[in-house]
């Protein structure tokens, strides 16, 4: 396959050329403007909540831009050839790139808005999720955020535009790229541009490099979707001990609801949605708040139980938390919950003795 340069017709090389030797020129001042760029956007991402785990950038190379610059515009019956970028030293807004590397696709949208605030720094021009027509078209791509940023007179900027013309008035706005990116989108795009981009010799191509980039892409998605998920589980389990916060919320039937099926969503038999139950075992201990049953629900306490009573099948959440109750108070939660012990039937009593005295031997033997 011939380059974009090799194609160009004979017509639009000077033009090319002058280009490419201003390029080459100014390149070392743009190699500063790159690395103000960088620095900039570190600065202004550092001190977020969740800071990138690191930010880095790269400057067009001669040959690249050289590559760019010689792109021509779709062939027109009677008209004469035409370049896609007639000036490309200003059409041009990827001569420097700044990649800014989160942990999880959430936090893509977080760091552009915070770069975009920075009004003061930055004049943000566009602004594009590159996944979304993938999504749209449901096929399978990586998801990255670009951003088209004009730097604001940036003294930086002003030596590069001295270099490329002397005799123009420096104003310090520069148009560069940042793209914002997860580190498996960023791992997954690296791979891909060696492979399906700088290949030495395009003819060694399969389609079934094809095929196994839109399969990789497709896991890359679910691994981001289920470490999210995971993020989310433990945000929102670390608020249950806030006892300022999330862990002094009421322990309403619901509210025990929904921290029994975050903390153990594997142990939810339910049939209905009453959780009265739980609100009135647990009030009778005086376990009021989000926190208390967070603590009672610890798996050190529960493998304790499971394996103090030797369950024969896997208990649902009623019987579960009747037992981690009377792990934790023992004769108390007898007392509190069953029935009168000169009541005429005492089923409840009786079952609770027997699985307290279980408790107990096991305590024994344990060492506890």
């Amino acid at each position: 396959m011939s380059s974009h340069w090799e194609r160009l017709d004979s017509a639009l090389r000077p033009s090319v050329n002058a280009s490419v030797a201003a390029f080459e020129r100014a390149r070392p001042r743009l190699l500063d403007v790159t690395a103000e760029m960088e620095a900039l956007v570190r600065k202004v991402t550092e001190d977020a909540d969740d800071a990138p785990l690191f930010v880095t950038s790269r400057t067009k190379t001669v040959e690249s831009f050289r590559e760019k610059a010689s792109r021509m515009v779709a062939p027109v019956p009677d008209a004469a050839p035409a370049l896609l970028f007639p000036e490309p030293l200003r059409n041009l807004t990827d001569m420097v790139g700044v990649r800014v590397i989160t942990t999880l696709p959430g936090e893509n949208a977080n760091v552009a808005n915070l770069i975009k605030r920075r009004r003061n720094i930055f004049d943000c021009r566009g602004d594009r999720e590159k996944d979304i027509g993938s999504i749209e078209s449901g096929t399978y791509g990586y998801s990255s955020r670009h951003l088209i940023l004009r730097s604001i007179q940036n003294d930086v900027v002003r030596a590069y535009q001295e270099a490329l013309d002397p005799d123009s008035k420096p104003n310090g706005s520069y148009f560069f790229e940042c793209q914002i990116r997860t580190v498996f989108a960023h791992a997954w795009s690296e791979i891909e541009h060696d492979i399906r981009f700088k290949a030495q010799d395009p003819r060694a191509w399969s389609p079934y490099f094809d095929r196994q980039f839109t399969a990789t892409a497709a896991m890359l998605e679910t691994v981001e979707s289920a470490f999210s998920e995971l993020h989310e589980r433990y945000e929102t389990v670390t608020s249950f001990w806030d006892a300022d916060g999330e862990g002094g919320e009421s322990l309403t039937p619901n509210r025990i609801k929904a921290v029994w099926q975050t903390l153990l969503p594997h142990v939810d038999r339910k049939a209905d949605d009453d959780w009265g139950w739980a609100a009135e075992l647990v009030a009778a201990h005086g376990l009021t708040k989000t926190i208390d049953l967070a603590a009672l629900l610890q798996s050190e306490i529960i493998s304790n139980v499971r394996k103090a009573l030797d369950h024969r099948y896997s208990p649902g959440p009623d019987r579960l938390l009747d037992d981690l109750l009377l792990w934790q108070f023992g004769q108390r939660h007898i007392e509190l919950t069953a029935e009168e012990p000169e009541a005429e039937q005492t089923p409840r009593r009786d079952s609770l003795q027997r699985r307290h005295q279980q408790m107990q031997r096991y305590r024994k033997m344990m060492g506890f």
